[in-house]
């Protein structure tokens, strides 16, 4: 595809005797909400871990922004404007909610402790910028969250923590953010809203911004995806709109249950 900031070719992942993807290919533009679907165990949490550098393809190549990164570490892919979020939660509980996010962000934390020691206006400077940058993001999604920023994550409601989560991924300015499962956990209005916030983000951002969500509630699908691909023991079976893609026998036997 012509303009593509992510190009996954022939991508495939072995585990021992067990293919968990099998030559996959993708395409992802900019500013574009793909939804990756399909049933447990159809390789799609091992298609974002392959391409944040987890694990490394058996065969095939991944391009970003027009660069080879195929077999990066994580760091590398992390430098290279690729973010994620994790289906499980991965807060640092006994932490504040703003160190949390400025975990995300160490693409921009560039001056060692020596130097935050010595020049301690300029470290002063610079936390009390990334601070109101990660309010800012926070009010985005729940302004009462943003005036709670100095508070431990410990006790939080879900949403709350999946918003957090978001915001560390979103910190780093990335150019593609990997959505595992962001509604896990959560209520069907928990979600409704979260997927709100999610749009507004990328509305602000100027639709520059490249989704990919991995989500197992197809209203969230249908709602705020642009195109879908379907995965089925790690093979690509479908790709095209949500309706063309709800309607295909194919899909419709493997993840819909119908017969």
């Amino acid at each position: 595809m012509s303009g593509s900031l992510l190009k996954v070719a022939g991508v495939t992942r072995r585990f021992g005797g067990l293919t968990a993807l099998d030559g996959l290919d993708l395409d992802v533009g900019a500013g574009e909400i793909l939804g990756l679907i399909g049933p447990n165990g159809s390789g799609k949490t091992t298609f974002f871990n392959v391409i944040t550098g987890v694990f490394p393809p058996n065969a095939g190549s991944i391009h970003f922004g027009g660069h080879d990164i195929t077999g990066f570490a994580p760091p590398a892919i992390y430098r290279a404007g690729i973010a994620r979020t994790f289906q499980r939660s991965r807060l640092c509980l006994e932490l504040s909610v703003l160190d949390n996010i400025l975990i995300g962000n160490q693409l921009r934390l560039t001056r060692g402790f020596i130097f935050n020691l010595l020049r301690r206006r300029r470290f002063a400077d610079q936390y009390r910028a990334f601070r109101a940058e990660a309010v800012d993001l926070l009010a985005t999604f729940d302004p009462p969250l943003a005036r709670r920023i100095e508070e431990p994550v410990a006790g939080m409601p879900m949403i709350l923590r999946r918003r957090i989560e978001i915001c560390r991924a979103l910190i780093s300015r990335p150019r593609l953010l990997l959505l595992d499962e962001p509604s896990a956990g959560m209520t069907h209005d928990e979600t409704r809203h979260l997927m709100d916030d999610i749009l507004e983000v990328r509305r602000r951002l100027g639709g520059e911004l490249a989704i990919i969500i991995i989500e197992h509630e197809m209203g969230v699908i249908e709602r705020i995806t642009d195109r879908c691909a379907v995965l089925n023991f790690g093979q690509k079976i479908c790709e095209g709109s949500y309706r063309a893609v709800a309607a295909d026998p194919l899909v419709q036997q493997a993840y819909l249950g119908v017969e």
